[in-house]
């Protein structure tokens, strides 16, 4: 029989009579709950990009949020049912960060995970020059927020620490973008010297000077060294000569064909299906969210129910299992249309194309039997249009 939680909360109110701090046994089900969960509902209904760990333990509320207003609105609800608490809530950045609570990306890539440690989950990647927020931090690992919001932490090699003058300052300088998909960078204007670091599509720089056709540039952690000016880009003129049509997606696409499938990849160094994805438009200028499931609420739907023919390069398309017998739909996988034979690209294994005509020789029948439904994505769809917000300056 389901309890009253009217009754629970009557019985709670009377044990904490002469001792504020008096917590219900483990077994009983906490009359904070329903008001925790409804806050965590409205506040972060996806937990990979908000921080809602907020549990009640009789009257006590335990655990951690990176959103003031989540924790101020949840105690005033209590106040308003007069129910008792005690606030053990700790609101994010943490005071052990020390007014340190942005950071850069130091490194090529950097290795996002689910856990603070190495043989955890690899949630995302994020490239070089790249802002974080900075929550908490855990031994030698860090709770950081990307720029497409994800939540995760990574380790003290990838990232540079800075306060809010230090980020500033990095934030006005001038920007250099590496746009080959690999290469190098050297401690002298040599291409046969001793490299600096590697480099991958989307690294980011601060540019001092150009010499003897290479750019001299300096990393987030102060390092200096040179990239060959062949393979970089002033970041405004980049950002400013983006065009995300069809064809241009549908050329970057083909870029990365062969390349390696790795579980959540976001780089040149191995992509998942939606780090896939979200690289293509990047290359665009445009910021899709981090996963398949959060891409799928990007853009418009493309009505497919009579075949292909609406569909245009760029569309994105989604797979998995539709919603059945109570069940939520669940969306696991992401391609993007590329036209020709009904063909589209995507990273299964590696970066490869395939085609919806049974007829063709590169058939995708599993997919097409998964296939849930496409979206056309506008820039103004997007997280962020790098041609009028800059993520970097």
């Amino acid at each position: 029989m389901k309890k009253n939680p009217f009754v629970l909360m009557l019985l709670l109110l009377v044990s904490c009579v002469g001792s504020k701090t008096t917590t219900a046994p483990a077994s009983e089900v906490s009359p904070l709950q329903s008001y925790v969960d409804a806050t965590r509902q409205q506040y972060a209904p996806d937990k990979r990009v908000a921080l809602f760990k907020v549990e009640p333990h009789g009257n006590v509320l335990r655990g951690e949020t990176n959103m003031p207003k989540a924790k101020t609105d949840l105690l005033a609800r209590l106040q308003a049912a007069n129910i008792t608490y005690i606030d053990s809530i700790q609101v994010l950045p943490e005071a052990e960060l020390e007014g340190k609570r942005n950071a850069v990306i130091s490194i090529s890539v950097a290795n996002i995970r689910s856990e603070p440690k190495h043989s955890a989950e690899l949630a995302t990647q994020a490239t070089m020059g790249t802002p974080v927020k900075v929550w908490k931090k855990q031994d030698g690992w860090y709770l950081v927020q990307t720029p497409d919001k994800y939540i995760a932490w990574v380790d003290y090699g990838g990232i540079t620490l800075m306060g809010d003058r230090a980020f500033a300052d990095w934030q006005k300088g001038k920007k250099l973008l590496y746009t080959h998909p690999y290469g190098f960078a050297y401690a002298t204007p040599d291409a046969k010297g001793t490299t600096v670091s590697d480099l991958v599509y989307g690294d980011v720089v601060l540019l001092k000077e150009q010499v003897k056709g290479f750019y001299k540039v300096e990393f987030p952690d102060g390092r200096s060294a040179y990239i060959a000016d062949n393979e970089a880009a002033d970041y405004n003129t980049w950002a400013a000569s983006r065009q995300p049509s069809g064809e241009n997606l549908v050329q970057a696409s083909k870029g990365l064909l062969g390349f390696p499938y790795l579980w959540g990849g976001t780089s040149v160094k191995g992509m998942d299906c939606s780090g896939f994805t979200k690289t293509v438009y990047f290359m665009n200028g445009l910021v899709l969210p981090r996963d398949a499931s959060q891409q799928v609420h990007v853009g418009e739907l493309v009505d497919t129910s009579k075949g292909w023919d609406n569909m245009k390069p760029g569309d994105l398309l989604f797979f998995g299992v539709p919603a059945k017998d109570g069940k939520p739909e669940r969306v696991v996988h992401v391609g993007m249309w590329i036209g020709g034979d009904q063909e589209f690209i995507h990273s299964a294994g590696k970066v490869r194309i395939n085609s919806m005509n049974p007829k063709a020789a590169n058939y995708d029948e599993y997919e097409l039997n998964r296939f849930l439904r496409a979206k056309r994505v506008a820039p103004d769809t997007t997280l962020l249009d790098l041609r009028e917000v800059s993520l970097y300056e």
